[in-house]
């Protein structure tokens, strides 16, 4: 005879999660961005419309095309614990968008995702970024140029996108170093003149523009949302003193910055762990 068993219904749908794939956010460069949008399952016949902060999350792709679907297990976990959460997509240097371009689409999906906020129950007025190597880069970028004229489209005119937090895991944070650097990747340094618009002029005035640190660094001090910055000590795409150094100008500053160094750890692959999440997410509800 087998077992029988009784389980608790779920009238709350707690810990439940859905995935709205392929959503359009823009057209900006005359072609379709999409992203993908993780959200807590909640009942929407005759039910009032939840309010769940929300996670916007830039994979790193050497600003060329993210893969949106490399971390979508992690992500799950984020919408199973309340969370809606974006991983989206941006215009690709190495086709004939050079910078701002790709800054300017991670605001527009800010943008989109606060003007369709009812639709997918998010709380606009708690929103924060998540990136990853040139995905973090331009979270870092999106949280200190927020309101910026230059990098906003004409998309969602109205709709704010400032942002309550960022995490940035091994991000570049200055172009200019590593574009001098003889010893860094020759393929990174053609991305590099590609987001130059085909020339890296002698000022390297894009890079510097790209560069987290040098925004810190020659501005006054600018009231920040809070940053969390995680690299690798053994990553050798990206070298662990470039979050040092974003750290220790955010600091002077007067920025609220947390610098996790995890021992051991390469871009990308074992940077990986269950802990690393859990920080990750406990900083995410610290601040959301």
């Amino acid at each position: 005879m087998g077992d029988r068993i009784k389980v608790q219904a779920n009238p709350s749908w707690e810990g439940m999660a859905e995935i709205f794939p392929d959503v359009v956010f823009s057209r900006a460069g005359g072609e379709e961005l999409k992203m993908q949008i993780i959200a807590p399952w909640w009942d929407r016949e005759g039910k009032e419309i939840p309010r769940y902060p929300l996670v916007v999350f830039v994979q790193g792709s050497a600003w060329t095309f993210p893969g949106v679907w490399y971390q979508i297990p992690q992500l799950c976990q984020l919408a199973k614990q309340g969370y809606v959460v974006a991983t989206i997509t941006h215009r690709n240097s190495m086709e004939g968008h050079p910078f701002p371009a790709c800054l300017q689409d991670v605001k527009t999906a800010v943008r989109f995702l606060r003007k369709h906020a009812s639709e997918y129950g998010i709380d606009p007025d708690r929103a924060g970024l998540w990136g990853t190597s040139s995905g973090a880069n331009l979270s870092l970028l999106c949280a200190m140029t927020g309101g910026e004229e230059r990098y906003e489209t004409k998309e969602y005119p109205g709709y704010s996108d400032m942002v309550d937090y960022v995490v940035a895991c091994f991000p570049t944070t200055d172009l200019v170093e590593y574009m001098k650097d003889d010893a860094m990747d020759p393929e990174i340094k053609e991305i590099f003149t590609a987001l130059s618009g085909g020339t890296v002029d002698e000022e390297m005035s894009i890079l510097k523009e790209m560069s987290p640190y040098y925004r810190v660094k020659e501005k006054p001090a600018v009231t920040y949302p809070p940053f969390l910055i995680a690299h690798g000590d053994a990553d050798e795409l990206i070298p662990h003193s470039q979050s040092v150094k974003l750290c220790e100008e955010l600091e002077k500053k007067g920025a609220d910055v947390t610098m996790v160094t995890v021992e051991g750890a390469p871009h990308e692959d074992s940077f990986w762990s269950q802990e690393m999440l859990d920080f990750i997410f406990s900083f995410i509800q610290k601040n959301a």
